[in-house]
């Protein structure tokens, strides 16, 4: 079964520790593939689906370029996970450098990159990012890389531009901007979505990719969401203290896919009753 057959897929976010030259960087990356890879097995044991590497610790961000290294970083992150836990992995390059994200998922096998701002124009603590549609499906043309693009719809910590309602520029973002799916999150790190925003998202794409909750699910609100969402991408509220710059506690992580398993014994039940 391919991850995007699944019921209420999801996704732990394994946040990085800062990488080298970052400015609050304190360790070295032997220490951050160290913790990245104990949080990767705590999702894999509590039951997720497939992971998704980024670099959190690097604030402030980097508009659209990093630096060589944090691809070559995030790319031996992603294989390291792969190979170790079998699990499918994503990268998303922060804030925007989907270009590196998509070279490292290229040559460590990752199955997807995220990529906050794929279609139109977003303002954000880092300055205005546009999108880049054009360059970055170019690039992948290139490569030959069978990796799936994931885009946000109004992207968290983010003022669109580009004046259009949520569900027609989420249905732009997969017809016109080729993202394979698109997430829907909250205003900031940690906050839930509005599920009637997320409805009408998923009402407006339909059948056209699947549709993830980015920000903001917990266990309380996994069933309420999974009505109207293909998946999810979660970090928070699986850390210790449901805070991201923590490890993960394989605890939280275990109640998270406990409500999703719910959820799809539910599917299940209903789908043999139809």
């Amino acid at each position: 079964m391919g991850l995007w057959d699944r019921t209420a897929v999801a996704i732990g976010v394994v946040h990085l520790h800062p990488l080298p030259g970052a400015p609050s960087a304190q360790r070295d990356f032997d220490a951050v593939l160290e913790a990245a890879m104990s949080d990767a097995q705590a999702y894999k044991d509590a039951g997720f689906d497939a992971v998704l590497v980024e670099n959190h610790g690097d604030a402030p961000f980097r508009k659209e370029r990093c630096e060589p290294h944090v691809a070559a970083s995030l790319a031996l992150c992603a294989r390291q996970i792969r190979d170790a836990y079998g699990l499918p992995v994503g990268i998303n390059c922060l804030r925007n450098d989907a270009h590196s994200a998509l070279g490292a998922a290229a040559v460590s096998g990752a199955a997807m990159i995220r990529v906050n701002v794929l279609v139109g124009a977003v303002a954000t603590d880092q300055g205005l990012i546009e999108g880049c549609a054009d360059s970055l499906l170019r690039y992948r043309q290139r490569l030959g890389a069978e990796v799936d693009v994931l885009a946000d719809v109004n992207v968290k910590f983010g003022t669109p531009l580009y004046d259009a309602p949520a569900p027609a520029l989420a249905v732009t973002t997969i017809e016109r901007g080729g993202a394979r799916g698109v997430i829907v999150t909250g205003s900031q790190t940690g906050s839930p979505p509005d599920v009637e925003q997320v409805a009408a998202i998923k009402d407006a794409v339909g059948t056209r990719g699947p549709v993830l909750v980015g920000s903001g699910a917990d266990p309380a609100n996994v069933a309420a969401f999974a009505a109207h969402c293909d998946g999810f991408i979660v970090g928070s509220s699986c850390k210790r203290n449901g805070d991201p710059h923590q490890a993960v506690d394989v605890d939280r992580a275990r109640a998270f896919m406990s409500a999703v398993s719910d959820v799809r014994t539910t599917s299940s039940t209903r789908d043999a009753d139809a």
